[in-house]
């Protein structure tokens, strides 16, 4: 049996790859070639133990860890701040983020999962995937079919009331699809609504993941850049009142401002 791993996300504030870190040549040549076959075998064990019904929290947590070690063995740097805002709340709460790769559904397990029981909000289509469509069912999520706005949100408020009546906080990406650029266009308020309906704080996340590229023939498998820094940024919570429209505006700028200053920066 596989040692468990450090999580280095727990009671912290944050976290920086370590400057020790190093890739082998191999990896950092070939960074795709070397990053897959890992993500793959981290999937697989993943789903044999989701289709046994032995999936829980805790091997969701050492899943995604293993991730964080696939990214910093090719070389590349994750960068992680504000936990300590996740940390201030009490209750479950909802996580507003943008949406950039398939890294983000990878890595937050590690971050949020030992804070409390989450889960995400979810394509249909993504239950359906052959092997991790297994893990995916097993996490529970708000499955929304994106064909029909109005049945989308009313089967959010539903199961979204019931899942953070039970203690259970949910990650949602109100973007329409993952995207290298933010667009508040294309930012929808489903979050924000569910979280006043349900009178529960909100905490915006702002992410930058275009480590892992989204591909053009096949959407998940894009080109691995390790000299592109993994980002997260967790925003103070916010309480929204009436329908949740100033809190929606207020996800939308601290985004905004976190993605614009690490496009611009070093």
């Amino acid at each position: 049996m596989q040692k468990p791993l450090i999580n280095p996300f727990e009671k912290a504030a944050g976290y920086k790859t370590p400057e020790t870190a190093r890739a082998c040549a191999l990896s950092r040549a070939f960074p795709s070639f070397c990053f897959y076959p890992k993500v793959v075998g981290t999937v697989f064990r993943a789903a044999g133990l989701a289709k046994n019904g032995l999936y829980d929290g805790e091997r969701w947590i050492q899943s995604s860890l293993e991730i964080l070690s696939h990214i910093e063995a090719v070389g590349g740097r994750v960068e992680v701040e504000g936990l300590q805002n996740v940390d201030s709340l009490s209750s479950p709460c909802i996580y507003v983020a943008n949406h950039m790769s398939t890294l983000e559904t990878f890595l937050l397990p590690s971050m949020l999962r030992p804070r409390g029981p989450v889960t995400f909000v979810v394509k249909k289509e993504l239950l359906e995937y052959p092997v991790f469509g297994w893990v995916m069912r097993s996490r529970k999520p708000i499955a929304l079919g994106r064909a029909n706005p109005r049945e989308d949100l009313e089967t959010m408020l539903k199961e979204g009331k019931e899942k953070l009546s039970g203690g259970v906080s949910i990650i949602v990406f109100p973007q329409t699809t993952r995207a290298d650029e933010f667009d508040p266009s294309r930012f929808n308020t489903i979050g924000a609504k569910l979280a006043a309906r349900s009178k529960v704080p909100i905490i915006p996340l702002a992410l930058k993941t275009d480590f892992w590229g989204n591909g053009k023939k096949f959407k998940d498998f894009g080109p691995i850049r390790p000299e592109r820094t993994v980002r997260f940024s967790f925003g103070q919570p916010l309480l929204p009142e009436g329908k949740g429209d100033e809190a929606h505006r207020a996800c939308v700028k601290f985004i905004s401002e976190a993605v614009s200053k690490w496009s611009t920066g070093p």
